[in-house]
Protein backbone atom coordinates (compact mmCIF):
# COMPACT_ATOMS: atom_id res chain seq x y z
CA UNK A 1 0.00 0.00 0.00
CA UNK A 2 1.36 3.75 -0.66
CA UNK A 3 4.89 3.47 -1.46
CA UNK A 4 7.90 1.42 -1.16
CA UNK A 5 8.87 0.20 2.46
CA UNK A 6 12.46 -0.05 1.44
CA UNK A 7 14.77 3.23 2.38
CA UNK A 8 16.49 5.17 -0.84
CA UNK A 9 19.90 4.66 1.47
CA UNK A 10 19.28 0.43 1.22
CA UNK A 11 17.98 0.48 -2.25
CA UNK A 12 21.53 1.79 -3.52
CA UNK A 13 23.40 -0.26 -1.19
CA UNK A 14 21.69 -3.63 -2.39
CA UNK A 15 22.28 -2.02 -5.97
CA UNK A 16 25.94 -1.30 -6.00
CA UNK A 17 25.80 -4.87 -4.06
CA UNK A 18 24.29 -6.77 -7.02
CA UNK A 19 26.44 -4.51 -9.65
CA UNK A 20 29.42 -5.75 -8.37
CA UNK A 21 28.71 -9.48 -8.78
CA UNK A 22 29.15 -8.52 -12.82
CA UNK A 23 25.90 -9.85 -13.76
CA UNK A 24 24.06 -8.22 -15.82
CA UNK A 25 20.79 -6.24 -14.53
CA UNK A 26 17.56 -5.50 -16.63
CA UNK A 27 16.19 -1.96 -16.36
CA UNK A 28 12.80 -1.31 -18.48
CA UNK A 29 12.25 1.96 -18.95
CA UNK A 30 9.09 3.13 -16.55
CA UNK A 31 6.92 6.10 -17.90
CA UNK A 32 5.02 6.95 -14.97
CA UNK A 33 4.92 5.07 -11.05
CA UNK A 34 1.92 2.55 -12.57
CA UNK A 35 4.75 1.25 -14.74
CA UNK A 36 7.07 1.45 -12.45
CA UNK A 37 5.84 -1.13 -9.88
CA UNK A 38 5.13 -3.53 -13.26
CA UNK A 39 8.30 -3.59 -14.16
CA UNK A 40 8.93 -5.17 -10.57
CA UNK A 41 5.95 -7.02 -10.47
CA UNK A 42 7.31 -8.68 -13.74
CA UNK A 43 11.19 -9.58 -11.79
CA UNK A 44 12.76 -7.33 -13.31
CA UNK A 45 16.33 -5.89 -11.42
CA UNK A 46 15.77 -2.11 -11.57
CA UNK A 47 13.81 0.73 -13.37
CA UNK A 48 15.21 3.33 -15.77
CA UNK A 49 13.76 6.80 -16.21
CA UNK A 50 14.46 8.37 -19.28
CA UNK A 51 14.57 11.98 -20.02
CA UNK A 52 13.19 11.33 -23.58
CA UNK A 53 9.95 9.70 -22.17
CA UNK A 54 9.80 12.49 -19.43
CA UNK A 55 9.32 15.42 -22.41
CA UNK A 56 7.51 12.64 -24.63
CA UNK A 57 5.35 13.19 -21.53
CA UNK A 58 4.96 16.56 -21.15
CA UNK A 59 4.50 16.54 -25.35
CA UNK A 60 8.12 18.00 -25.94
CA UNK A 61 11.04 16.80 -27.81
CA UNK A 62 14.37 15.48 -26.31
CA UNK A 63 16.19 18.81 -26.66
CA UNK A 64 17.17 19.88 -22.96
CA UNK A 65 13.82 21.55 -22.09
CA UNK A 66 12.60 20.27 -19.28
CA UNK A 67 14.26 21.65 -15.94
CA UNK A 68 15.82 19.60 -12.73
CA UNK A 69 12.24 20.53 -10.87
CA UNK A 70 10.07 18.65 -13.33
CA UNK A 71 12.91 15.41 -13.75
CA UNK A 72 13.85 15.26 -10.10
CA UNK A 73 9.84 15.59 -9.20
CA UNK A 74 9.12 12.56 -11.95
CA UNK A 75 12.26 10.48 -10.57
CA UNK A 76 10.79 10.64 -7.19
CA UNK A 77 7.43 9.83 -8.31
CA UNK A 78 8.51 6.68 -9.81
CA UNK A 79 11.18 5.80 -7.49
CA UNK A 80 8.86 5.44 -4.22
CA UNK A 81 6.32 3.36 -6.24
CA UNK A 82 8.95 0.43 -6.48
CA UNK A 83 11.05 -1.36 -4.04
CA UNK A 84 13.83 -1.69 -7.02
CA UNK A 85 16.44 0.71 -7.99
CA UNK A 86 15.40 3.51 -9.98
CA UNK A 87 18.39 5.21 -11.88
CA UNK A 88 17.92 8.42 -13.84
CA UNK A 89 19.03 10.22 -17.25
CA UNK A 90 20.04 14.07 -15.67
CA UNK A 91 20.79 14.81 -19.23
CA UNK A 92 23.92 17.82 -19.10
CA UNK A 93 23.56 17.78 -15.42
CA UNK A 94 21.12 21.03 -16.28
CA UNK A 95 23.99 23.87 -16.72
CA UNK A 96 27.62 23.92 -14.93
CA UNK A 97 29.18 22.59 -12.35
CA UNK A 98 27.47 24.06 -9.64
CA UNK A 99 24.14 23.02 -11.37
CA UNK A 100 25.18 19.38 -11.82
CA UNK A 101 26.50 19.34 -7.80
CA UNK A 102 22.90 20.48 -7.47
CA UNK A 103 21.02 17.66 -9.84
CA UNK A 104 23.20 14.59 -7.59
CA UNK A 105 22.31 16.03 -4.45
CA UNK A 106 18.59 16.83 -5.72
CA UNK A 107 18.28 12.99 -6.79
CA UNK A 108 19.61 11.42 -4.11
CA UNK A 109 16.85 13.52 -1.89
CA UNK A 110 14.20 12.20 -4.43
CA UNK A 111 15.27 8.83 -3.90
CA UNK A 112 16.85 7.28 -6.66
CA UNK A 113 19.73 5.01 -7.03
CA UNK A 114 21.59 7.08 -9.40
CA UNK A 115 21.80 9.18 -12.19
CA UNK A 116 23.48 9.66 -15.39
CA UNK A 117 25.19 12.50 -17.35
CA UNK A 118 26.64 13.08 -20.53
CA UNK A 119 28.81 15.19 -22.67
CA UNK A 120 26.70 16.54 -25.29
CA UNK A 121 26.77 20.84 -25.47
CA UNK A 122 23.36 21.88 -23.80
CA UNK A 123 20.56 22.25 -25.13
CA UNK A 124 21.31 18.46 -26.29
CA UNK A 125 19.26 16.35 -28.67
CA UNK A 126 18.21 12.14 -28.61
CA UNK A 127 21.13 10.64 -28.57
CA UNK A 128 20.07 8.36 -31.61
CA UNK A 129 19.97 11.54 -33.65
CA UNK A 130 22.07 13.01 -36.29
CA UNK A 131 23.97 16.51 -35.65
CA UNK A 132 25.05 15.83 -31.75
CA UNK A 133 27.80 17.84 -30.41
CA UNK A 134 29.40 17.34 -27.58
CA UNK A 135 31.91 19.52 -25.35
CA UNK A 136 35.92 19.07 -25.22
CA UNK A 137 36.73 16.83 -22.63
CA UNK A 138 38.01 19.06 -19.93
CA UNK A 139 34.22 20.44 -19.59
CA UNK A 140 33.04 16.85 -19.44
CA UNK A 141 35.22 15.80 -16.81
CA UNK A 142 34.48 18.75 -14.71
CA UNK A 143 30.81 17.34 -14.81
CA UNK A 144 31.67 14.38 -13.44
CA UNK A 145 34.16 15.30 -11.33
CA UNK A 146 31.41 18.05 -9.84
CA UNK A 147 28.99 15.38 -9.45
CA UNK A 148 31.12 12.76 -7.47
CA UNK A 149 31.98 15.07 -5.01
CA UNK A 150 28.38 16.61 -4.42
CA UNK A 151 26.91 13.25 -3.35
CA UNK A 152 26.63 12.73 -0.37
CA UNK A 153 25.78 8.94 0.08
CA UNK A 154 29.05 7.02 -1.15
CA UNK A 155 25.98 4.19 -2.65
CA UNK A 156 24.73 6.61 -5.02
CA UNK A 157 25.64 5.61 -9.01
CA UNK A 158 27.44 8.46 -10.74
CA UNK A 159 27.19 7.46 -14.17
CA UNK A 160 28.90 9.26 -17.39
CA UNK A 161 27.65 8.83 -20.73
CA UNK A 162 29.42 9.83 -23.40
CA UNK A 163 27.70 10.56 -27.34
CA UNK A 164 31.51 11.06 -28.88
CA UNK A 165 31.40 8.01 -30.73
CA UNK A 166 28.55 9.62 -33.36
CA UNK A 167 30.72 12.51 -33.63
CA UNK A 168 34.14 11.44 -33.54
CA UNK A 169 34.20 7.80 -33.38
CA UNK A 170 34.47 4.45 -31.51
CA UNK A 171 38.42 4.97 -30.18
CA UNK A 172 37.31 8.45 -28.95
CA UNK A 173 35.01 7.14 -27.57
CA UNK A 174 37.11 4.90 -25.32
CA UNK A 175 39.11 7.60 -25.03
CA UNK A 176 36.72 9.33 -23.48
CA UNK A 177 35.66 6.54 -21.51
CA UNK A 178 38.99 5.94 -19.56
CA UNK A 179 39.02 9.40 -18.84
CA UNK A 180 35.49 9.62 -17.03
CA UNK A 181 36.30 7.08 -15.06
CA UNK A 182 39.89 8.88 -14.02
CA UNK A 183 37.94 11.50 -12.93
CA UNK A 184 35.62 9.60 -10.87
CA UNK A 185 32.75 7.80 -12.68
CA UNK A 186 31.63 4.90 -11.26
CA UNK A 187 29.82 3.30 -14.37
CA UNK A 188 30.25 4.50 -17.98
CA UNK A 189 27.35 4.65 -20.75
CA UNK A 190 28.70 4.12 -24.21
CA UNK A 191 25.88 6.08 -26.40
CA UNK A 192 24.42 4.88 -29.74
CA UNK A 193 27.29 1.57 -30.19
CA UNK A 194 26.29 -0.31 -33.62
CA UNK A 195 27.90 -3.61 -32.62
CA UNK A 196 28.91 -6.07 -30.30
CA UNK A 197 31.96 -5.37 -31.46
CA UNK A 198 31.94 -1.88 -29.98
CA UNK A 199 30.66 -2.53 -26.90
CA UNK A 200 33.07 -5.28 -26.68
CA UNK A 201 36.10 -2.49 -27.05
CA UNK A 202 34.63 -0.12 -24.44
CA UNK A 203 34.67 -3.16 -22.32
CA UNK A 204 38.00 -4.21 -22.88
CA UNK A 205 39.39 -0.06 -21.98
CA UNK A 206 37.20 0.29 -18.57
CA UNK A 207 36.84 -1.78 -15.50
CA UNK A 208 33.67 -0.49 -14.18
CA UNK A 209 30.43 -1.48 -14.96
CA UNK A 210 28.96 -0.27 -18.44
CA UNK A 211 25.55 0.35 -19.58
CA UNK A 212 23.73 -0.75 -22.97
CA UNK A 213 21.32 0.94 -24.76
CA UNK A 214 18.67 -0.82 -26.39
CA UNK A 215 15.88 1.43 -27.39
CA UNK A 216 14.35 1.00 -31.04
CA UNK A 217 14.63 2.71 -34.17
CA UNK A 218 17.74 4.05 -33.09
CA UNK A 219 21.66 3.63 -34.35
CA UNK A 220 22.36 0.73 -32.24
CA UNK A 221 21.13 -2.77 -33.48
CA UNK A 222 18.77 -4.63 -30.50
CA UNK A 223 20.77 -7.29 -29.16
CA UNK A 224 19.53 -9.71 -26.75
CA UNK A 225 20.22 -9.92 -22.95
CA UNK A 226 22.35 -13.01 -23.17
CA UNK A 227 24.53 -11.24 -26.45
CA UNK A 228 24.93 -8.18 -24.10
CA UNK A 229 26.10 -10.39 -21.06
CA UNK A 230 28.41 -12.29 -23.07
CA UNK A 231 30.11 -9.02 -24.03
CA UNK A 232 30.27 -7.91 -20.68
CA UNK A 233 27.42 -5.42 -20.58
CA UNK A 234 26.23 -4.86 -16.42
CA UNK A 235 22.98 -2.79 -17.16
CA UNK A 236 21.00 -2.81 -19.89
CA UNK A 237 17.78 -0.51 -20.56
CA UNK A 238 14.92 -0.32 -22.69
CA UNK A 239 13.95 3.14 -22.03
CA UNK A 240 11.35 4.30 -24.27
CA UNK A 241 9.77 0.61 -25.01
CA UNK A 242 6.87 0.82 -22.68
CA UNK A 243 6.15 4.12 -23.64
CA UNK A 244 5.92 2.97 -27.17
CA UNK A 245 3.73 -0.10 -26.60
CA UNK A 246 1.23 2.51 -24.11
CA UNK A 247 1.43 4.86 -27.56
CA UNK A 248 0.83 2.12 -29.85
CA UNK A 249 -2.24 0.70 -28.52
CA UNK A 250 -3.67 3.68 -27.49
CA UNK A 251 -3.32 5.07 -31.89
CA UNK A 252 -5.29 1.32 -32.15
CA UNK A 253 -7.81 1.59 -30.14
CA UNK A 254 -8.86 5.36 -31.08
CA UNK A 255 -8.34 4.33 -34.53
CA UNK A 256 -10.78 1.07 -33.80
CA UNK A 257 -13.35 4.16 -32.20
CA UNK A 258 -13.20 5.83 -35.24
CA UNK A 259 -13.79 2.77 -37.49
CA UNK A 260 -16.45 0.85 -35.35
CA UNK A 261 -17.95 3.17 -32.61
CA UNK A 262 -17.00 1.03 -30.15
CA UNK A 263 -13.89 -1.21 -28.40
CA UNK A 264 -15.17 -4.08 -27.81
CA UNK A 265 -12.55 -6.10 -30.36
CA UNK A 266 -10.04 -4.34 -28.13
CA UNK A 267 -10.78 -6.10 -24.81
CA UNK A 268 -8.59 -8.78 -25.32
CA UNK A 269 -5.55 -6.10 -25.43
CA UNK A 270 -6.39 -4.37 -22.54
CA UNK A 271 -5.68 -5.10 -18.78
CA UNK A 272 -8.35 -6.04 -17.25
CA UNK A 273 -9.51 -3.74 -14.08
CA UNK A 274 -8.77 -7.04 -12.11
CA UNK A 275 -5.66 -7.58 -13.10
CA UNK A 276 -5.22 -3.03 -12.74
CA UNK A 277 -6.87 -3.21 -8.66
CA UNK A 278 -4.18 -6.15 -8.12
CA UNK A 279 -0.86 -3.91 -9.68
CA UNK A 280 -2.16 -1.12 -7.23
CA UNK A 281 -3.37 -2.88 -3.95
CA UNK A 282 -6.84 -1.74 -4.34
CA UNK A 283 -7.76 -4.67 -1.63
CA UNK A 284 -4.61 -3.01 0.85
CA UNK A 285 -6.15 -0.04 0.86
CA UNK A 286 -9.92 -1.46 1.36
CA UNK A 287 -8.54 -3.61 4.60
CA UNK A 288 -6.57 -0.25 5.76
CA UNK A 289 -10.20 1.70 5.44
CA UNK A 290 -11.52 -0.79 6.83
CA UNK A 291 -9.75 -1.35 9.93
CA UNK A 292 -9.76 2.56 10.75
CA UNK A 293 -13.80 2.94 9.91
CA UNK A 294 -15.60 -0.03 10.79
CA UNK A 295 -16.69 0.69 13.93
CA UNK A 296 -19.80 1.17 15.52
CA UNK A 297 -21.73 3.17 17.46
CA UNK A 298 -24.10 1.37 20.61
CA UNK A 299 -26.17 3.00 22.75
CA UNK A 300 -25.39 3.10 26.73
CA UNK A 301 -28.60 2.06 28.10
CA UNK A 302 -29.89 5.60 30.76
CA UNK A 303 -29.33 3.88 34.68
Amino acid sequence: MLYSTTPPAEKRRLFRERLATGEIMRFPGAFNPLSARLIEQKGFEGVYISGAVLSADLGLPDIGLTTLTEVAGRGRQIARMTELPAIIDADTGFGEPMNVARTVQEMEDAGLAGLHIEDQVNPKRCGHLDGKQVVDESTALQRIRAAVDARRDPNFLVMARTDIAAVDGLSAAVDRAKALVDAGADAIFPEAMRSLAEFEAVRAAVDVPLLANMTEFGKSELFTVQQLADVGMNLVIWPVSLLRLAMGSAVRGLDEIEATGSLVGKLDDMQHRADLYELIDYEGYNRFDTGIFNFTVTKTPIA
